[in-house]
């Protein structure tokens, strides 16, 4: 009986400690960004926000090239979300349903490239970019962060069109469709959470990029928001009222995201893993 209850009560006070070491640093990123400064350097910590101020918003939001650089991340971001996707589509296709050669390879040439950190290729693709004469462009950002979430994208999609039976698609074809209608109406239609886990990684991957806009782009007009939030503590003195309320911008549409689409996420990620 003892041993039965501890093994029910320590998984949850493990998930507890676990779920509170995650949610805590969110929690006292928001709060902060809605205390007054007086209550941000206080010797003694205000855990819950009384005096609610939006003030430390409005510096974030009126700072110098705040839309400029918003407009730039979510170009940026949406372009490799949806040119990934249009190219693992077509390439997890020719994994799943075709044969030849050097197929296998290609699949763990693809989860090879996924485990490597792409960091080591950084001085490389600075220099192809500069002899290019394409420094301080959105156009190198969008291409290497598209390369980045390839990978896991065309594994995911694979597996998922892999699990679709090839008796749907052969039926359809026998009733007229091609081969390009039947993938549109038949596998396409099956493929919405693989589409919408991979698109999450993608624009997590790509929004929260630093190491590579910092090297290639140093025109403020040409960054993103990451790289601003560098700076933020730099522009704005000792305000943390400030840095947080810019922090809480930059992660609220991550949250707004993944709290819409985490079941959807989670099952595509496992089902894409484990099926074909």
């Amino acid at each position: 009986m003892k041993r039965s209850l501890f093994g029910r009560i320590w998984p949850n006070a493990t998930a507890v400690v676990l779920f509170v070491g995650f949610v805590f640093p969110v929690y006292w990123m928001f709060a902060t960004a809605f205390k007054p400064t007086n209550d941000i350097i206080a010797d003694t910590p205000v855990w819950f926000p009384t005096n609610v101020t939006l003030g430390h918003f409005k510096k974030a939001v009126h700072a110098d090239h705040f839309w400029t650089l918003v407009l730039n991340s979510i170009t940026v971001t949406v372009c490799s979300v949806v040119f990934s996707l249009l190219i693992a589509l077509f390439a997890a296709f020719a994994l799943a349903r075709m044969r030849f050669k050097g197929r296998r390879g290609l699949i763990v040439t693809f989860m090879l490239a996924q485990m490597a950190p792409w960091e080591v290729m950084i001085i490389a693709i600075y220099m192809i970019v500069r002899d290019n004469d394409m420094l301080d462009s959105l156009v190198p950002l969008t291409v290497f962060y598209t390369m980045m979430v390839l990978p896991l994208t065309i594994l995911t999609l694979r597996g998922y069109i892999a699990a679709v039976p090839k008796e749907l698609e052969e039926s359809a074809m026998v009733d007229g469709c091609t081969r390009g209608q039947a993938f549109r109406k038949v596998i396409f239609p099956l493929l919405a959470p693989g589409l919408m886990a991979t698109s999450l990684f993608g624009f997590i991957t790509a929004w929260n990029e630093f190491p590579l806009v910092l090297i290639l782009n140093k025109d403020i007009e040409k960054q993103t928001l990451p790289l601003w939030l560098s700076q933020f503590q730099t522009a704005f003195g000792d305000d943390w009222g400030a840095t947080m309320a810019a922090s809480s911008l930059f992660a609220l549409p991550i949250l707004i995201l993944f709290i819409f689409l985490q079941r959807k996420a989670v099952s595509g990620l496992t089902d894409g893993a484990v099926k074909g």
